[in-house]
């Protein structure tokens, strides 16, 4: 699978190579929920395992007014937001699997994860990612009960994984 890193937010300084490995692992993690859960992530053809590879993700870091043209032109809603998450099939002629985007806004992860006792930024930053996996397998929050089993879910992958620094120091 490969995964893309644009950053297009220039306040904070961010390791890209260690969010290209958190990304990938979650990703990992993801894909291992959505074949245990018998879930398809696209209506592409599934893999025998019945899970359909992912090809690509691309990872957006955004500002709050990237974050809220964004949220306006996919979603049609006003003011920024921490994710947003868009699943794309394959065009005809390339190999099956998911292509995913991931727009993240990096500024509202920093200003959350200040007001949350004992949460770094690299946390809250962490937890959209893995949101935005969560979503790419076809999971819903929609609902108090979808949300609560998706933030359960999220969170146990983050436990599973180390988490290097993603935010570089003196930049927050």
């Amino acid at each position: 699978m490969r995964i893309s890193i644009h950053n297009a937010q220039r306040r904070f300084r961010l390791d890209t190579a260690a969010l290209k490995r958190l990304t990938l692992a979650l990703a990992g993690l993801a894909q291992a929920f959505s074949r245990n859960s018998g879930r398809r992530a696209t209506s592409g053809r599934a893999s025998p395992t019945g899970a359909v590879p992912w090809q690509e993700v691309t990872v957006h870091l955004l500002n709050d007014a990237a974050s809220a043209e964004v949220n306006a032109a996919i979603l049609a809603h006003e003011g920024a937001t921490d994710v947003i998450t868009q699943r794309y099939e394959p065009l005809p002629g390339e190999p099956d699997g998911l292509i995913g985007e991931l727009f993240v806004n990096v500024e509202w992860a920093a200003r959350v994860a200040s007001r949350r006792a004992g949460w770094s930024a690299d946390r809250e930053l962490a937890l959209y990612l893995a949101h935005g996996c969560d979503h790419l397998t076809g999971a819903d929050d929609h609902t108090p009960a979808e949300r609560a089993r998706m933030r359960r879910r999220e969170l146990a992958w983050l436990k599973r994984l180390p988490l290097t620094p993603l935010f570089q120091t003196g930049n927050l």
